[in-house]
């Protein structure tokens, strides 16, 4: 993706930490020459390559579910987003811009076989039962056996070694220290979900912007 300097994020644990964040995933690749698009939750294994490994399951009938032996595959992670006002900026003759954190990876896709794929499926509802705590977790072991058979029948399960990774926080780190203070003002009084999410993102790094200057 496009990244200008300032907005660069290649830090490993910073992207990994945003993805478990937001594990919902766009999935791009080639499929007879056309690009095709799916969206899925996926499970993060951070000790695979240098990267990181991704994993994900589609039903049998998604045109991506098609994929080739070796295909390549692009996967898109959307943080929070929110749109910045220029009255919130203390420098005149800005314009509207807008604020969000982006991760991009890719890699080769391979099939998982039925005991990884079954493996997935546990590992993506543990992964999001434990936040509902106290509720007992759900687990797969509550589907009998042949209702299970024929939900494993219905899905493809893929696992995605990544060899790139990269992200773009777009969080005003370009503005002088008044106009940034002004955004997350101006978000904060909003008030919404994402402008807030956007704003506290904003305060994050900025003191680890000061942080890192300080120890110049």
């Amino acid at each position: 993706m496009y990244r200008p300097r300032a907005y660069v994020i290649d830090d490993r644990e910073t992207l990994h930490t945003t993805i478990r964040a937001r594990r919902f995933a766009t999935i791009a690749a080639l499929i007879d020459g056309a690009v095709q698009f799916a969206y899925a939750p996926v499970a993060l294994d951070d000790r695979d390559g240098p990267y990181g490994r991704i994993r994900f399951h589609l039903a049998r009938a998604n045109p991506l579910a098609d994929l080739a032996a070796d295909a390549h595959v692009r996967l898109s992670f959307l943080g929070p987003d929110a749109y910045i006002s220029p009255d919130w900026y203390e420098t005149h003759a800005l314009v509207p811009t807008w604020n969000y954190i982006a991760v991009e990876a890719s890699g080769t896709a391979r099939v998982l076989d039925g005991a990884a794929l079954r493996r997935l499926l546990v590992d993506l509802s543990a992964g999001e039962e434990k936040h509902l705590a106290p509720k007992r977790p759900w687990t797969l072991d509550k589907v009998p056996e042949i209702r299970k058979a024929a939900l494993l029948g219905a899905i493809r399960g893929f696992e995605v070694t990544l060899d790139a990774l990269e992200g773009k926080f777009k969080l005003s780190q370009d503005k002088s220290a008044a106009d940034l203070a002004g955004v997350i003002e101006g978000l904060e009084a909003r008030g919404d979900s994402a402008s807030l999410a956007v704003a506290a993102a904003m305060r994050m790094h900025a003191a680890l912007r000061q942080g890192a200057i300080a120890k110049t």
